[in-house]
C-alpha cells in the first residue's frame, strides 16, 4: 500500500468516527425537540381545558329539581311565569342567540319520546310561521346523564329563519323532562357543541 493510500484509508477511519458521533447528537436533537413538542402540546390542551372548567357555571337552584352544566357565563337564567313559575335561559341578550326552555312532562306509561315530539308538533310546532312539518323524523338516540332522543326542526320568526332542537330525556315511564332549544338557524349550529354538553349534564337532585 502507497503511502498517500495509507493516509486516505486513516482519514476516513477519522471521518467515520467524528460522524458517528454527529448522528447521535442530531438524533438526541430531535428526541429532545419532540419532547419539547409534546410538552408544549399537553399545556396547550390543559390550558384549554382549564379555560373551558373555569367557563363552566353550574345551576342549582332551591326549589327547582335539576342541576346543569352552563358551559359559558354567556347564558342567564330568567324567570318564566305562565300558569307556573319556570326557569328559562337565554344567551347573551336576545332569544335569537340561543333560548333554552325546560318542562316536566307527566305521561302513561308507555308513551315514549316519539309520541311526545307528534304531540308538541301537532298542538305547538304546527302553528310556527314557515314550519318544516317532520311527519317522517325519526329522531335520534341520545345519552347523557339522563338518556332520550332529540328531534330538530326550523322555521321563521320575525321573517327570520330559525331553528330549533328539541331533546326528550326519560327519567321514568311516567316522567320525561324536554329541553327545548331555539335560536336562529347559523347560531344554533354555532351553539351545537354547548348545546350538547348542557343537555348531557342535565340530572335531577
Amino acid at each position: 500500500m502507497k503511502l498517500d493510500d495509507f493516509e486516505l484509508e486513516e482519514s476516513y477511519e477519522e471521518d467515520k468516527q467524528l460522524l458517528v458521533p454527529a448522528n447521535l447528537l442530531i438524533a438526541k436533537g430531535r428526541r429532545n425537540a419532540m419532547r419539547k413538542l409534546q410538552i408544549a402540546l399537553f399545556l396547550y390542551i390543559s390550558l384549554i381545558s382549564l379555560t373551558a372548567a373555569a367557563q363552566t357555571v353550574t345551576f342549582d337552584r332551591e326549589g327547582v329539581e335539576y342541576r346543569l352544566e352552563l358551559p359559558s357565563s354567556e347564558w342567564k337564567a330568567v324567570t318564566r311565569l305562565d300558569v307556573h313559575e319556570h326557569v328559562e335561559f337565554i344567551y347573551g341578550d336576545e332569544q335569537e342567540n340561543g333560548y333554552l326552555r325546560l318542562r316536566k312532562n307527566m305521561v302513561d306509561a308507555g308513551t315514549t319520546a316519539t309520541d311526545l315530539f307528534s304531540r308538541d308538533e301537532k298542538w305547538s310546532l304546527h302553528f310556527l310561521s314557515g314550519y318544516v312539518i317532520c311527519g317522517e323524523c325519526k329522531g335520534e338516540q341520545f345519552k347523557g346523564q339522563l338518556n332520550g332522543m332529540t328531534f330538530s326542526y326550523e322555521y321563521t320568526s320575525g321573517g327570520k329563519l330559525m331553528a330549533g332542537r328539541i331533546y326528550y330525556l326519560q327519567v321514568n315511564n311516567r316522567i320525561f323532562y324536554t329541553l327545548h332549544f331555539t335560536a336562529a338557524r347559523d347560531k344554533l349550529q354555532d351553539l351545537s357543541s354547548q348545546i350538547e354538553s348542557i343537555a348531557r349534564s342535565f340530572r335531577l337532585k
